[in-house]
């Protein structure tokens, strides 16, 4: 699939390397047919980063898309330069009367913080609600899996015991559903974070279907029944370097941290960690676009007066 982003966006040159086919402005404008919008609110502080990763999910479908990187505006990054955000990132009220295919709402390092501590809060709520209207589906990523199911239907967050950090096992729920098409039976997905979303709460609400669960890891894929809102608990963006950059990093900082599981062979942090969520994130990603987004979106999508 041709992703469409600036000519100048530092990932594209990356991605080109990995032989994905990156259409840049100027290409895009003699295409006579429409691309997918997708906006992408990234939340995480190394935002090059998370930039790479999800162009890279995105990547395996033949739809063209047309990808807008949100910022927060009442948030202020210390990990991303001014001139990275000014050049490749919008805020919420220049695209607030536009309406959108798909939007994905990506994971952040606030997970300990109660949500209306966050400094951002108000401003992703204001998102959250508009998307309602101007959003044919949205993807929530591990916290913004656990902000989006608190916003939109008041599932809590519980602190886990430690760090849940580690490639996990996972169990497909509903094979009927097109978002898990093509799984396996059980598959492997990363996850790294202190707290989950309370499992009651998500088991309890009718308008709510679990896709995926696994026994060490909880819930990992929820959808609202018509898949306009769709939560995944953990990072299926994430490459091979990942889980390893987070643990040396908190050993660094001397963190009492234990080895992410099923990650490094023979549990030596030394080597090359194993890569073996690769396909079932792509699967995720080229069904959520097909079933979720392509063949829900009206082909023409007006803009608010």
């Amino acid at each position: 699939m041709p992703i469409r982003i600036q000519s100048d966006l530092p990932a594209k040159a990356e991605l080109e390397d990995e032989n994905i086919f990156v259409m840049d402005e100027n290409r895009a404008l003699s295409q006579d047919f429409r691309e997918l919008r997708i906006v992408i609110l990234n939340l995480m502080p190394i935002k090059q980063d998370t930039e790479l990763q999800l162009l890279r999910g995105l990547s395996n479908t033949p739809l063209q898309i047309d990808v807008t990187f949100l910022q927060m505006e009442s948030h202020v990054s210390k990990n991303t330069s001014v001139s990275h955000l000014k050049k490749f990132y919008v805020t919420f009220p220049e695209i607030m009367r536009k309406k959108f295919d798909g939007m994905i709402i990506t994971g952040a390092p606030v997970e300990k913080m109660d949500f209306e501590q966050v400094d951002y809060w108000d401003e992703l709520t204001r998102i959250m609600e508009w998307s309602k209207t101007h959003v044919t589906s949205t993807l929530h990523i591990c916290w913004g899996a656990q902000a989006g199911l608190y916003y939109h239907y008041g599932v809590k967050k519980v602190l886990l015991d430690k760090k849940l950090s580690g490639v996990y096992r996972h169990h497909v729920m509903n094979k009927r559903e097109p978002l898990v098409r093509g799984f396996d039976d059980f598959f492997m997905a990363p996850h790294s974070r202190y707290t989950e979303a309370c499992r009651e709460d998500i088991l309890s609400n009718p308008n709510l279907k679990v896709l995926a669960d696994s026994k060490e890891a909880g819930i990992y894929i929820v959808m609202e029944k018509e898949g306009k809102q769709i939560f995944v608990m953990g990072h299926p963006e994430y490459d091979r370097v990942t889980l390893d950059g987070e643990y040396k990093r908190d050993i660094e900082k001397g963190l009492d941290i234990e080895l992410p599981v099923n990650y490094y062979p023979d549990d030596d942090c030394n080597r090359r960690p194993v890569l073996s969520w690769r396909s079932h994130a792509n699967n995720l990603y080229t069904n959520w676009l097909n079933y979720y987004v392509y063949q829900i979106t009206p082909y023409i999508l007006e803009e608010d007066v």
